[in-house]
């Protein structure tokens, strides 16, 4: 593993608002083509009755305390009740029986997750 350090004398806010910037901008890129890649995995993955959960995936990057992470939601909610959530997870009906879950949500998503981990590491590793 590689480190930098720097000794200085100083202010380096100048610096640092810099270097923020310009690797905010270049995550953001990187960010949003797999979240892209990641709503594409997750309407082909979800499970198809009407069609309306697997239209419904989209993702917001959201920054906060110095820290960036995508989310991925789904906006078919009826009563109350996110519908890709309970296909995920299974649940009850209104005659008393159980549906059981699918878990379609995390095989859809982890070649998402090794990719970006893989291009994280090249990035960092210059390799």
């Amino acid at each position: 593993m590689s480190l930098i350090s720097f000794i200085t004398k100083g202010d380096t806010d100048n610096v640092e608002k810099l270097l923020r910037k310009t690797l905010g901008f270049r995550y953001q890129s990187v960010l949003e083509k797999y979240a892209r890649r990641g709503v594409k995995a997750l309407s082909e993955a979800t499970p198809v009755d009407t069609g309306e959960t697997a239209a419904s995936w989209d993702y917001e990057i959201v920054e906060e305390n110095g820290r960036v992470s995508v989310h991925w939601t789904n906006s078919n909610i009826n009563d109350s009740v996110n519908i890709a959530l309970i296909l995920q997870y299974g649940h009850g009906t209104g005659t008393g029986g159980y549906v059981q879950g699918i878990d379609y949500i995390n095989p859809a998503l982890k070649p998402i997750f090794d990719e970006m981990a893989d291009a994280a590491w090249k990035e960092v590793s210059g390799g």
